[in-house]
């Protein structure tokens, strides 16, 4: 079939039509039966984003471009496209329990969900620093909202608005790095800036590093990670998952594509500022994570800590370094969500508990829920043979061949001492003595829990098929 549109073939966005025509048909059909179509609404965004990477898997094999090169489906796109789409269906999954309550009945959360995929998808096929720019804003104009989205909990609106005023600040620092890149290489698509940066002109790279100022902000990479801790308590719990999900996907997607593809000719000076971010990021998220008791907050720290592993592959600047960022950040996807299904699973006569001291004795009121996030701990941690152990593994193994020594061995040390305080969970629910046993699971939860513990358990047993993914997924940006 041919689909063209003003000369421009319109099959590559395909998916990217498909998913932005049936969120706005959801949108008519909630605005006009009411909140009584909530339920409806949110079955129908998850069958459409399994539709959508049904049809991101059914576009031609190879490299497809479209719109005078702003828009690339590579491997590497369709490798990510199908991560975040993963990240955003479980998160509806995980959010219908929350959505079943009369007082949050909200038809528009399933459709903000669905905009902010198609951003996710724009960013990660993103060509030029114009499409960049456009996937990040649609990706995060309605992420401000669905942080806010519980507008009885001041804490929920508080989320919201810091986030929209950092987000703002971010999106600002990214425009003028995009606007100083366009007045020193006299063009925005990726393929002309690597063929004019060549060598370190001092403008060019003042617009590099607010340009990925930006980034690390969409990522929660320090020094931009202050607006983490406080969203991710505040937002309501399925929320705090997507944001911990689908995101990073498309924001490190982005990075690594930037990084890759518009300046590959001056990568000893974006490695200086990658590895920075990637020893910053990890310190901060190993010490800082240690005194924490809201584990929403302990998640904030520790996906902090996580964007820092995975940027030591893209510091390594080579396909084994980028293979590396896709496996650490399809396994980090895993355990994340798991991790959320077990904090959404903690409620005590109906009300959710968030502290780490309501964990006491978990192992003996409910083994398999303390066995299971017993191991996504142990694999967050890095603990062999778990898959979190394999995803560190092969950031290291780049780093060490790019010759970058001191980065690998700062993120050993910062992984043992971001183990201690998963091990802390580990001890309160095998050791401390029952507080008091916990309502029953929901079937979906224990569903995402099942199925991503035993990924993270059983991911030694046949590791290829996503490792040789990856590999092919790399290959495409070199």
């Amino acid at each position: 079939m041919n689909f063209d549109a003003a000369g421009y073939s319109l099959l590559p966005i395909l998916p990217e039509l498909v998913l932005v025509v049936g969120a706005m048909l959801l949108l008519l059909l909630g605005a006009y039966r009411g909140v009584q179509t909530t339920r409806l609404v949110t079955t129908l965004a998850i069958c459409l984003l399994v539709v959508v990477g049904g049809l991101e898997l059914m576009l031609p094999a190879g490299k497809l471009v479209t719109f005078g090169g702003s828009f690339i489906v590579d491997d590497f796109a369709r490798y990510l496209k199908i991560l975040a789409l993963i990240g955003s269906t479980v998160t509806l999954i995980l959010s219908a329990e929350i959505l079943a309550d009369p007082s949050r009945r909200m038809f528009e959360y399933s459709i903000l969900v669905l905009l902010s995929s198609t951003g996710m998808m724009l960013l990660i096929s993103a060509g030029d620093l114009i499409m960049l720019y456009l996937g990040l804003e649609l990706m995060s104009l309605a992420l401000y909202v669905v942080a806010a989205s519980n507008r009885e909990d001041p804490k929920s609106n508080e989320a919201g608005l810091k986030y929209f005023v950092l987000g703002a600040l971010s999106s600002g620092m990214l425009l003028y790095g995009a606007s100083l890149i366009y007045g020193f290489t006299g063009t925005v698509s990726f393929a002309g800036i690597a063929a004019v940066a060549k060598d370190g002109n001092v403008g060019l790279v003042f617009g590099l590093v607010f340009l990925f100022a930006g980034l690390c902000f969409k990522i929660s990479a320090v020094p931009f990670h202050m607006w983490t801790p406080d969203v991710y308590e505040g937002a309501p719990t399925p929320v705090t998952a997507f944001f911990a999900s689908a995101p990073k996907v498309a924001g490190l997607a982005i990075f690594t594509r930037v990084a890759l593809t518009a300046f590959p000719g001056i990568v000893p000076q974006w490695q200086q500022i990658v590895v920075f971010v990637a020893i910053a990021s990890m310190a901060l998220g190993s010490f800082a994570a240690i005194g924490q008791t809201n584990i929403k907050r302990l998640m904030a720290y520790s996906a902090i800590g996580h964007i820092g592993f995975a940027l030591v592959g893209l510091a390594a600047g080579t396909v084994e370094g980028a293979q590396g960022v896709l496996v650490y950040i399809s396994i980090y996807v895993a355990m994340t969500l798991g991790t959320f299904a077990v904090i959404l699973a903690m409620k005590r006569n109906g009300l959710h508990v968030e502290t780490i001291g309501d964990f006491a004795g978990l192992s003996r009121t409910n083994p398999p829920l303390a066995f299971f996030f017993a191991m996504l701990l142990f694999s967050l941690a890095g603990v062999p043979p778990l898959a979190g152990f394999f995803a560190k593994f092969y950031v290291f193994v780049a780093a060490i061949k790019a010759g970058l020594f001191a980065l690998a061995v700062i993120g050993v040390v910062t992984s043992v001492v971001g183990a201690y305080y998963y091990l802390t969970i580990v001890k309160v629910m095998y050791f401390d003595e029952p507080v008091q046993g916990i309502d029953p699971m929901r079937m979906e939860l224990r569903t995402v829990l099942a199925v991503a513990g035993l990924f993270n358990i059983l991911f030694f047993v046949y590791p290829a098929p996503l490792v040789s993914a990856a590999s092919v997924a790399a290959k495409s940006l070199f």
